[in-house]
């Protein structure tokens, strides 16, 4: 039995096929500070997980969480037109 359908990627690509726009890309890029301040909070939330969180630790994390929440504020406080809203709908 054979198959029939199209076996060009132009024809059978789909939308999630392609590559990152420009705009998406360029939302990724002002999101990238907050990301990579979550990364930071995560990372110091895994490393206490199996045991009881010293002094240096707690502060480690309270120093991570002010960073993801001044970056959340900034990353707010961007104009309408630095940044594009309808990206990643």
């Amino acid at each position: 039995m054979r198959y029939i359908g199209a076996v060009q990627a132009v024809v059978t690509a789909t939308e999630y096929d392609r590559g990152p726009t420009a705009a998406e890309l360029d939302a990724i890029d002002a999101e990238m500070p907050l990301i990579s301040a979550e990364v930071e909070l995560l990372d110091a939330q895994i490393i206490v997980l199996d045991r009881v969180p010293s002094e240096v630790d707690a502060q480690r994390i309270r120093r991570a969480v002010r960073k993801v929440l001044v970056a959340r504020r900034e990353l707010s406080n961007l104009s309408a037109t630095a940044f594009v809203p309808e990206v990643g709908a």
